[in-house]
């Protein structure tokens, strides 16, 4: 699979986003992303309980754990590699987590603003 240059929102390199939890859509720790990431998993994200309980809501469960898929299940804390449009969908409910933007890869920006990234920044 193809990876994009690996570039965060601030236009420089992109920093790991997790190990543990592996995250990433090539499970590489970081945000990076390609032509066959159709979901845009670029937003480096610290999960919270108000997030992962609208994601469960949304349809989209990833505090429960798929051993059948190497997926332990997330927790509050953990970082993730989210779906960009799903962490707008989050802000837009108000309950967007917080964002590592040195870790939050640049093709971010073609689905959310970079002043709603750095609003919600850590």
């Amino acid at each position: 699979m193809m990876k994009l240059a690996s570039l965060n929102v601030l236009g420089e390199a992109l920093e790991p986003c997790s190990t543990d939890p592996v995250t990433g859509f090539f499970r590489d720790g970081c945000c990076n992303t390609g032509p066959m990431d159709r979901g845009l998993h670029t937003v480096c994200a610290t999960m919270t309980a108000e997030f992962l309980a609208l994601s469960k809501y949304l349809g989209n469960d990833l505090s429960t754990p798929r051993p059948e898929y190497g997926f332990v299940g997330l927790k509050p804390g953990d970082q993730w590699c989210l779906c960009a449009r799903r962490f707008l969908e989050a802000h837009d409910e108000g309950a967007a987590p917080k964002v590592r933007l040195a870790a939050t890869h640049q093709a971010t920006l073609a689905v959310v603003p970079l002043e709603i990234l750095q609003a919600n920044a850590r």
